[in-house]
């Protein structure tokens, strides 16, 4: 659409359309009315209508970490901004490429303290990469472009401020042609790096390997830099997906979600490498004799006292230096990988004995049931909270299933709307929401969004009626639980009324045949399982010392148990070793 009468807004919509955006996430405010309908003109791009903005954010930012591309979410001025900020913050820090578009105030009142008024660029500041506001139509569409290019380009959320009238102006530049390069594009060090990288690790006598999201593109690689230096292979959360299956090396995940001898091998090892990882938790790092390799050069060293740190990409990296490296025996990775059993077997049957008939329902048990029944291709997301516990340890990823959450930001509610844009995304691939009670009712509108749209998530709530994380937090610090316990809520019922399909399980042997007609059910569908809220509850008798030094002590507590079909690989990668 060129030519006489085209507004802004037609004109930002025929950017996004044309750097491959399918749609906008986004709740209809009256400083965005020159947005939405422009794309109600417009049949090449869809507004997907969510009940809250930060629903918006977070469906986005689903859509863009499954795809790599951009996905885009709009919010209106005020109110609708400062619930937009949750999402696009958890966006940003999960490094997944999404424009928001933030609308203002009437650009006449900016200032004034008008009704509604805030400063979108000082609130977002924080939560991207670039917020930048376009105060005139001359700007346009130069400063879209430069917006995706900033997501698409620097890996995180971009904010485009666009005060009402601005957007219903008329145009006055031509749209031209346009398109976003791809994202980041650095790739080897220099050789006189990866000399003195391979110098270094020539000298260790053993190596370790903890990787996270940043080898998702060098799964291949990794595993075998690991079998020439005999280096066992620890992983993230994020890392889980890229790393843990088919892995002869795996052993396991390090943090207070950690077990099997990840903690042990980082830090017995003489040489430690981190390998496309931001991991947070320096507690858990051995400080010292550690290597890092990351495409982003501000991580590095940010967590742990460096050796080296290596900008660039994983892959890359390793291929360049494989040639340069001597060869090292296995025994360090074959003492690894048994003790890497023998933590697995020490634990996994607190967590499976007859769980089958307790009541309350054991929420690890109802975990261990949707890994075996969804779909080999399923995207899982996890509100977080206790649910990334159970997503941790039960859910078996295989290079095609998927898991997201919000491992950086930490926020809760997550999970549904996360869900909600993988749907969208592709509805006819699984999309299971794995809920907490405490964060599905903090978005419970979005169910009425599953519904509006016919989106076929599958919600499985673990509903203990508590906020089971910090229950836990509470008793790891020695202090007694505090508001953390509500009233029993039948969120079958909530779900029954909103026009989902809903089914409420009180017993265990009900468990698979429930979850079976919710995950086969055509359209939206939620499962109310009444768990048992002391799972995992540290022992009464323990003392405050004791509960302190628990959440160090990765791999030897409570927290390390429930493994869900981990210890099946672990022992298949013991059977294997030279006898």
């Amino acid at each position: 659409m060129f030519g006489k009468g085209k507004t802004v807004a037609d004109q930002l919509v025929e950017v996004l359309i044309q750097a491959g955006v399918e749609r906008i996430y986004g709740l209809v405010g009256d400083s965005l009315n020159a947005l939405t309908d422009a794309i109600r003109r417009n049949d090449a791009i869809e507004w997907v209508h969510v009940h809250n903005e930060e629903a918006a954010a977070f469906a986005a930012a689903a859509e863009a970490q499954l795809t790599g591309k951009l996905a885009v979410c709009a919010g209106s001025c005020g109110p609708g901004n400062t619930h937009l900020i949750q999402g696009v913050f958890d966006a940003h820090r999960s490094a997944a490429p999404v424009l928001a578009i933030a609308s203002h105030i009437v650009s006449t009142e900016i200032g004034s303290g008008f009704f509604q008024e805030t400063d979108p660029k000082q609130l977002f500041g924080q939560a991207s990469h670039w917020t930048e506001m376009v105060s005139s139509a001359e700007q346009m569409p130069r400063m879209a472009r430069m917006g995706i290019q900033q997501a698409v380009g620097k890996r995180g959320a971009a904010v485009l401020v666009m005060p009402g009238d601005v957007l219903a102006a008329e145009a006055t530049n031509e749209t031209g042609a346009g398109h976003a390069v791809a994202g980041p594009v650095l790739g080897a060090p220099s050789d006189y790096v990866l000399e003195d990288l391979a110098e270094r690790i020539n000298a260790a006598k053993t190596v370790a390997i903890f990787g996270g999201i940043g080898c998702a593109d060098a799964r291949e690689q990794v595993l075998q830099l690991a079998e020439w230096l005999g280096a066992p292979v620890g992983h993230t959360l994020r890392g889980k997906d890229v790393l843990q299956y088919d892995n002869p090396y795996d052993v396991g995940m390090s943090g207070l979600l950690g077990y099997g001898a990840c903690y042990e091998a980082t830090h017995e090892a003489d040489l430690l490498l981190l390998l496309g990882t931001d991991f947070p938790y320096r507690q858990f790092l051995p400080q010292k004799n550690t290597i890092q390799i990351d495409i982003d050069p501000s991580r590095l060293g940010r967590r742990t006292a460096l050796e080296l740190g290596v900008a660039g990409d994983v892959g890359a990296t390793i291929t360049r230096l494989m040639p340069k490296l001597e060869r090292k025996d296995h025994k360090f990775l074959n003492r690894m990988l048994t003790k890497h059993v023998r933590e697995l077997d020490r634990v996994v049957d607190a967590y499976t004995r007859d769980v089958e008939h307790l009541v309350p329902i054991h929420p690890e048990y109802v975990a261990s049931i949707l890994d075996e029944e969804a779909a080999d291709d399923a995207v899982f997301t996890a509100d977080t909270g206790m649910c990334t516990s159970w997503a941790a340890r039960y859910i078996t990823p295989n290079g095609r299933r998927r898991l997201l959450g919000s491992f950086v930001h930490g926020t809760m509610a997550n999970a549904l709307p996360h869900a909600l844009g993988a749907a969208k995304l592709d509805p006819s691939r699984q999309a299971i929401s794995m809920s907490g009670d405490g964060g599905l009712a903090m978005l419970l509108g979005e169910l009425l969004t599953a519904k509006l749209h016919n989106l076929p998530v599958k919600v499985v709530v673990f509903n203990n009626s508590s906020l089971g994380m910090v229950r836990l937090e509470m008793l790891v610090a020695g202090d007694p639980p505090y508001e953390t316990d509500h009233d029993h809520v039948d969120f079958a019922a909530i779900a029954r009324a909103a026009g989902l399909f809903s089914v409420r399980v009180e017993k265990p042997d009900e468990v698979r045949g429930a979850l079976r007609s919710v995950l086969d059910h055509d359209g939206p569908a939620l499962l109310d399982v009444v768990t048992d809220p002391d799972a995992l509850e540290i022992p009464p008798h323990i003392t405050k010392e004791e509960a302190a030094g628990f959440a160090l002590a990765a791999g030897k507590s409570v927290l390390s148990g429930g493994v869900g079909q981990m210890l099946h690989l672990a022992r298949t990668n013991l059977r294997n070793l030279p006898r």
